[in-house]
């Protein structure tokens, strides 16, 4: 570890400490390519947000308790690489950060999972101003655009921009995270290209020979793919939470609108959950029909000369006596 580093980490430590005492790893916070939520940031949101992590905490599955706490980020920086290009177009740039923890006995086996590529994955928490649909160039939070995310227009993928970072929270190690190829990066980097001997190369010439080449890079390949969508909701599970939501809400709206019959029919509330139908005016009919009958003569409910009115009388006829004065005795 050079001064240059000691001294940046220095600056957020309250002593000083010296180089054996820490460890220190790189890590991609974030890039400007689409990601799985179907959303990139600007050019000037990764310079933005290279100025707002520095200091910032790192800790795991963005539970912010002091428990949780791992690392913290001493330095950043962006990067752009010519040989990359984002899925809409543009040069791929991404935010590099550097992160140190103090060697302890309690972190030496997220030091070893680290270094062993087990803790790699990582996901930011930031607040940006703005979130520009890339179709129309409207803000999607002002709701006037009506572009859906992931969908095609004219060509055109939609997908939301964010810009305008306000601010930086922290950044965690997660399973599977939003932005794909965000995590922590190889510690040293070796150039140097071994010169194979083509004496020791040996010729694949048989269909067996290519398959049991090919089989390793075919399952790797599937299982990096799988790793992309763990944890997505199937399209037939989407389907089903719908209808339920949809169901209860319907459920909801139909007893809201029994009382609202009830209540204009000048019907007791306990007579609301007896109505029927499967719209607001059907309910509305079957309460008057009821009141209907309840306010007939023949009705005996509010002339009784003799007997006593059961709870749900009693109730109706405190709710419309004025309309149903009962007789006194002379």
């Amino acid at each position: 570890m050079d001064k240059n580093t000691l001294d940046k980490i220095n600056a957020l430590t309250r002593r000083k400490f010296k180089a054996e005492e820490l460890y220190t790893f790189p890590v991609v916070l974030c890039h400007n390519d689409i990601d799985r939520d179907f959303e990139r940031f600007t050019d000037d949101a990764l310079d933005q947000m290279a100025a707002l992590f520095v200091g910032k905490t790192f800790i795991s599955d963005h539970n912010p308790t002091a428990e949780n706490q791992a690392a913290r980020i001493y330095d950043t920086e962006v990067i752009t690489d010519p040989d990359t290009e984002t899925k809409w177009g543009g040069a791929y740039r991404y935010l590099k950060g550097y992160a140190y923890m103090v060697r302890t006995d309690s972190n030496a086996d997220l030091i070893t999972e680290i270094d062993a590529g087990i803790k790699k994955e990582v996901s930011i928490s930031c607040s940006a101003a703005h979130r520009i649909c890339s179709v129309c160039g409207k803000d999607m939070r002002d709701g006037v655009c009506g572009h859906v995310p992931g969908r095609e227009y004219d060509g055109k993928f939609c997908h939301a921009v964010l810009d305008g970072i306000t601010d930086a929270y922290e950044l965690s190690f997660v399973a599977v995270p939003a932005q794909v190829g965000a995590g922590v990066t190889a510690k040293h980097y070796t150039p140097e290209k071994e010169e194979k001997n083509m004496e020791d190369f040996t010729p694949i010439t048989t269909k067996e020979a290519l398959d049991a080449a090919a089989a390793p890079l075919i399952e790797a390949a599937v299982m990096a793919k799988a790793a992309e969508f763990e944890g997505w909701v199937s399209a037939e599970d989407h389907q089903k939470a719908l209808d339920e939501l949809n169901a209860a809400h319907k459920s909801e709206l139909l007893r809201c609108y029994r009382s609202k019959a009830a209540l204009l029919a000048g019907l007791p509330e306990e007579l609301a959950d007896r109505l029927t139908g499967d719209t607001e005016e059907a309910l509305c009919k079957d309460a008057q029909k009821l009141a209907g009958f309840t306010k007939s003569a023949a009705t005996p409910h509010f002339e009784a000369g003799g007997g006593e009115m059961d709870e749900v009388e009693k109730a109706f006829y405190e709710r419309n006596k004025n309309l149903y004065p009962r007789k006194e005795n002379a």
